[in-house]
């Protein structure tokens, strides 16, 4: 499947399930209802910094966007079949590594170009999300609120996301690093105990 029209599918699936019409995850969000219809469309490639609004908005993590639900869920992830996104506006690419099986940990592979910056909006969320970032090559800046930190390959930075978070690589080389991400919304539901 095409990546834009898996996030189509997988945003307006989970705007649906939560009983939100286009107009009501627009004033949620802050993004446009015929921008959020575009991309449900799958006829507009959104930003991360449009796609972090409504995934905020939605209490779910950026990486739930990529999730697919295959006919057997699997505990390997196979490296082709690992969806891989590119932000539009700073070039940097994403791909989601965690198996198709539950697990409250997502992990992502960034892939983030010389000289680029990405910036997002993260406000408080209806629900508690932390990452790690564990930089594998190169050099990153980033910055939480006001704080900045640069980390070099081998640095590892855990964050929860409830405040401005900006990603940038201050180098004239490419960075490479993991993201793990747990949040409440891959717990699995609860059974009813009738």
């Amino acid at each position: 499947m095409d990546i834009n029209q898996l996030i189509a599918s997988r945003l307006r699936e989970l705007r649906l399930a939560q009983g939100l019409t286009l107009a009501d995850l627009a004033e949620r969000s802050g993004v446009s209802r015929s921008n959020i219809s575009l991309i449900e469309r799958g006829e507009s490639s959104a930003t991360a910094t449009v796609l972090d609004k409504l995934t905020g908005a939605l209490g779910v993590t950026l990486a739930s966007l990529f999730e697919q639900a295959p006919a057997e869920p699997s505990p390997v992830a196979r490296r082709q079949d690992q969806p891989v996104w590119t932000d539009p506006d700073s070039g940097y690419s994403r791909r989601n590594l965690s198996p198709s099986v539950y697990s409250p940990i997502q992990l992502v592979e960034v892939d983030f170009p010389a000289r680029q910056r990405v910036t997002y909006e993260t406000t408080t969320r209806n629900l508690e999300m932390h990452q790690q970032v564990w930089i594998i090559e190169g050099t990153m800046d980033i910055t939480v609120g006001d704080t900045l930190w640069r980390l070099e390959a081998g640095d590892c930075i855990g964050l929860r996301l409830d405040q401005p978070l900006s990603f940038h690589n201050p180098s004239d080389d490419p960075a490479r690093y993991l993201v793990a991400l747990v949040s409440q919304s891959h717990k699995p539901p609860r059974e009813s105990k009738a």
